[in-house]
């Protein structure tokens, strides 16, 4: 274990995520895969941490936990103070609807609704009333710079512009936490750079965690800390703003 591993901090009230001897395996026998090997990993309140390493080493895996959305084998995840392995099925449904936004790589935004009415789905199904979801959801896309195009439908809007739809859908219930899955390998140099200064600021503003699944090292810069996985483990933590040097 690295010397940044042996020093990850016990939970205090600053942290949003804390993940200690977690595993997971698929299926059985001859034909399982071992996703996670004993992970442990802390996540700070404001801080954006990325999480690197090759394909099949875990990463979604982990995230998917993280994001209330997988159970574990064992070990424990403590997410923003609750216990996910203790919820229900029920439970984790409505803790990802009030304190957990998601931004995806292929957007996910529903081609029939505009913008406005993508961004405000989170809140509709959390069960605020439409005529308040939609103005609430006005205002989050005017805060991520679409505010003459509220109305547009996602085949209008450029891939940046998309993205910025998404990240509007993911702040809307104002989250605690956001996790992020290759939120910029769609998107060019310049709409990459806006969109991750977009998120670096959302953080920094609102106490946030945002934790960023990414192989694109056009956007370490962004990063307090990165988290290196390999076999479904954390194999280092490193300083941000290149691939860094061990904490």
């Amino acid at each position: 274990m690295t010397a940044a591993l042996a020093e990850l901090s016990e939970p205090t009230g600053e942290l949003a995520v804390h993940c200690r001897g977690l595993t997971k395996t698929y299926g059985a026998g001859d034909a399982s895969v071992t996703a996670l090997r004993g992970l442990d990993l802390d996540v700070q309140r404001g801080e954006l941490l990325m999480v690197v390493g090759p394909s099949g080493c875990g990463k979604t895996t982990l995230i998917s936990m993280i994001g209330a959305i997988l159970g574990q084998d064992s070990g424990e995840c403590i997410v923003l103070g609750r216990d996910v392995r203790r919820m229900s099925p029920m439970e984790r449904a409505q803790f990802r609807g009030t304190s957990i936004g998601f931004v995806f790589q292929m957007f996910n935004l529903l081609p029939s609704l505009s913008a406005v009415e993508n961004v405000a789905i989170p809140l509709l199904i959390n069960g605020t009333p439409r005529p308040n979801a939609k103005t609430r959801a006005r205002e989050v896309v005017e805060a991520v710079g679409l505010g003459s195009r509220p109305n547009a439908l996602p085949g209008e809007l450029s891939g940046g512009q998309q993205q910025r739809v998404a990240i509007a859908r993911a702040l809307v219930h104002d989250p605690k936490l956001i996790v992020c899955d290759e939120p910029t390998s769609n998107l060019d140099h310049d709409t990459g750079i806006a969109v991750m200064e977009m998120l670096r600021g959302t953080g920094r503003k609102h106490d946030r965690a945002l934790i960023v699944v990414t192989h694109d090292p056009r956007i370490f810069q962004f990063a307090d800390r990165i988290a290196h996985m390999d076999d479904g483990k954390i194999i280092d933590v490193t300083s941000g703003g290149t691939l860094g040097s061990p904490l």
